[in-house]
């Protein structure tokens, strides 16, 4: 019975118990984790081609070694991309938003400078300087396995009001801008919701799941399809806009009327 107390009271028995502690709570956030895009592995020559192509075009406004750079007042020039991930830059480049032809109050999309090797070479090596959101696998993008309707919810209630209920876009403060997320590439409306470029906030796994951003995918992929079955869209900017245009028409009649009008009675 003492041999069997002693052991009970063994210095080393509160860290086994400590230890198997941290390994079960370890695997319980493994088990339970939110699902996330699955990222690609890339191989050392991806990352040197990549350093070569961001000291070539990138580094003058991000840093020889990507943590950002600042003009003689202290203003940033470009952002650190440590951390960002290969969504990030897979989606800036990807869209022609980077690099920028010239500095402003946002990047526009424009075609792209960069080839889709380039810039998977590209993402490769920001990836290396430190972990972020991956390029989504094919399976997250799969808008048969998606959801229209759900999408159309999540969507009108995290995005609308930027980028409105038809996705055309809309105007922010300081010249910045929503764009039109319609006939963009589900790939890059995927990254966008992972890493929030711009005004953009982050939607993360904990925010929408991979499946939730599907269904936004698939969302805006059947207001394409459908097109304006009401006619004209007007830019699909809702009852000002349609108000405006008719009473444009209407007083343009009701002048003309009043012109002709006052012309004949001479």
């Amino acid at each position: 019975m003492k041999a069997l107390a002693a052991r009970r009271h063994h210095p080393m028995a509160l860290l086994v118990i400590l230890l198997l502690a941290l390994v079960a709570t370890g695997g319980l956030y493994v088990a339970f984790q939110p699902q996330t895009a699955q990222a690609e592995a890339y191989t050392q020559d991806d990352i040197d081609e990549g350093e070569a192509l961001f000291l070539a075009n990138c580094a003058t406004c991000h840093g020889r070694n990507a943590e950002g750079e600042l003009d003689a007042d202290g203003s940033t020039i470009g952002p650190s991309l440590i951390g960002v991930g290969a969504a990030a830059v897979d989606f800036q480049v990807g869209t022609g938003r980077m690099p920028m032809q010239s500095s402003g109050a946002q990047a526009w999309r424009k075609p792209p400078q960069m080839n889709e090797e380039q810039t998977r070479q590209l993402a490769a090596y920001v990836a290396s300087l430190g972990s972020g959101p991956a390029v989504p696998d094919e399976e997250y993008l799969d808008t048969s396995k998606g959801d229209a309707t759900k999408g159309g919810e999540i969507f009108r209630i995290n995005c609308a009001m930027c980028h409105n209920a038809a996705g055309q876009g809309g105007a922010l403060t300081r010249g910045k801008f929503a764009p039109a997320v319609t006939g963009v590439e589900g790939k890059h409306v995927y990254e966008a919701m992972d890493t929030g470029p711009q005004n953009m906030p982050v939607f993360s796994e904990t925010n929408l799941s991979p499946q939730d951003k599907l269904d936004v995918i698939t969302y805006l992929e059947a207001l394409e399809e459908n097109g304006s079955p009401g006619g004209i869209s007007l830019g699909s900017l809702g009852p000002v806009t349609e108000g405006l245009y008719a009473w444009t028409i209407i007083l343009s009649l009701l002048l003309g009327c009043a012109v002709w009008l006052g012309a004949k009675a001479k």
